[in-house]
């Protein structure tokens, strides 16, 4: 059953936000899609791919990310296989992004070059790495599968938040 907040990206290229909702009433609720593919400056070079999704940091809205995911990679020609791996990678980071952070949550999905960049940023604070009352076989496997499957990763604690960036290398 697909998220009723979520909204397939825009099959054109959009320059600027376009608000979505499934709840327009409700203002938390509204996501800012933009896909800006850049030309190459080489001929018959693939051409660069951004989006953007901003979501509230609930976990009501990790599966609309990954939709989202899905549909863009999909959208941007990345086969099948390479693409099941980025969505799952996005899974686990916005649901890590939805249950750590405070306000919002963004993806931010860069195709150039055959690498795709996967940028989830929130606007928590650092990670706590032991939960009491979890059991340690509930939690903490999300950051073990995104490492697994992404050739790079990164944390960054910034002033506004936390970032993670997994890269991952995709066929043309």
């Amino acid at each position: 059953m697909q998220d009723p907040a979520y909204r397939p990206p825009p099959k054109l290229s959009t320059v600027s936000p376009v608000p979505v909702s499934a709840h327009p009433q409700k203002s938390q609720k509204t996501m800012f899609v933009t896909d800006s593919p850049s030309p190459s400056s080489l001929p018959g070079q693939p051409r660069r791919h951004q989006a953007l999704l901003t979501l509230p940091a609930q976990e009501a809205h990790v599966s609309a990310a990954r939709h989202f995911a899905d549909d863009l990679l999909e959208t941007w020609s990345v086969p099948a296989s390479e693409r099941d791996s980025a969505v799952l990678i996005v899974d686990e980071l916005a649901a890590n992004a939805a249950q750590y952070g405070r306000e919002r949550m963004t993806l931010l999905l860069v195709l150039d070059d055959g690498t795709l960049q996967i940028v989830v940023s929130d606007s928590g604070m650092a990670v706590e790495r032991h939960r009491p009352g979890v059991a340690p076989d509930e939690h903490g496997r999300g950051t073990g599968i995104v490492q697994y499957l992404a050739q790079s990763t990164e944390v960054h604690q910034t002033c506004s938040g936390r970032e993670v960036r997994a890269c991952l290398r995709c066929s043309p």
